[in-house]
């Protein structure tokens, strides 16, 4: 975003892990993160990718860390923050929002979208809250969707999933807001990345931004400011709710 983007004294040197930091919206969390100074975690299943958004900033102040980890693990979600140590923000993005029907839903398939998109973000939140709460004070930030407010097609498990999110964070601010942890979520619209694009012709990439009152796509690096923001100390009253960049689509 440019010289214009804000910096928060409130995050250097803090310790940050993004989850799914490897490439899309979580790519530019990590790069966003590395610019205020922080120490950046970033966990994901995409090694290439991973190791390429690693290098590129290899030469930042504090460079950031990937680890390879499979989120629907729980053992190895454990074992991965242990190794990471204490941390202070928790970004919860991971997910994974492949079409299918109703038709096409077996057991199996339901548990590994769940497992995929809102299981793992319980049991990082689990894994970062000790150290928090014996610090009095952090932040955890998990990623919902515009797509079940909508009611999109083809995404029956991703939008239970999603709306679950939401009612998973006001659920933990109210259990962890007396540690002063607070917990938000992020609800994007649809944001230009490449594993985006593969869904979209450009008439159908038209027809959503004439949709939004703002009629430029948003960017990763959008998201990236709002995430900033409610990480940081200057959001220190904000907790419990959901936090909506999507252009006005809604």
């Amino acid at each position: 975003m440019g010289v214009t983007s804000a910096i928060y004294p409130s995050l250097k040197g803090k310790r940050v892990v993004v989850t799914g930091g490897g490439s899309g919206i979580g790519a530019g969390l990590v790069e966003a993160f590395v610019r205020q100074g922080a120490e950046v975690h970033f966990l994901d299943v995409l090694e290439t990718e991973s190791r390429v958004l690693e290098t590129s900033l290899a030469g930042a102040e504090v460079p950031p860390v990937f680890h390879r980890c499979d989120l629907t693990d729980a053992g190895a979600i454990e074992g991965c923050f242990a190794k990471i140590g204490p941390v202070q923000v928790l970004v919860n993005n991971a997910g994974n929002d492949d079409r299918h029907t109703l038709d096409e839903v077996t057991p199996a398939y339901f548990d590994d979208r769940i497992a995929v998109n809102l299981r793992h973000m319980v049991f990082c939140a689990k894994a970062v809250v000790p150290a928090m709460k014996a610090a009095g004070e952090g932040a955890i930030i998990n990623f919902g969707s515009i797509s079940w407010h909508l009611g999109l097609p083809d995404l029956v498990l991703y939008e239970t999933a999603k709306a679950g999110i939401e009612g998973m964070t006001r659920a933990l601010a109210r259990e962890l807001g007396p540690f002063g942890i607070r917990v938000t979520c992020v609800a994007p619209g649809n944001v230009k990345t490449l594993r985006q694009m593969k869904w979209y012709t450009p008439e159908g990439e038209a027809e959503i931004v004439a949709q939004q009152c703002l009629k430029s796509r948003i960017e990763p690096a959008d998201v990236a400011a709002l995430v900033l923001f409610l990480a940081s100390d200057d959001a220190r009253m904000c907790t419990g709710h959901e936090y909506w960049i999507d252009a006005g689509w809604r």
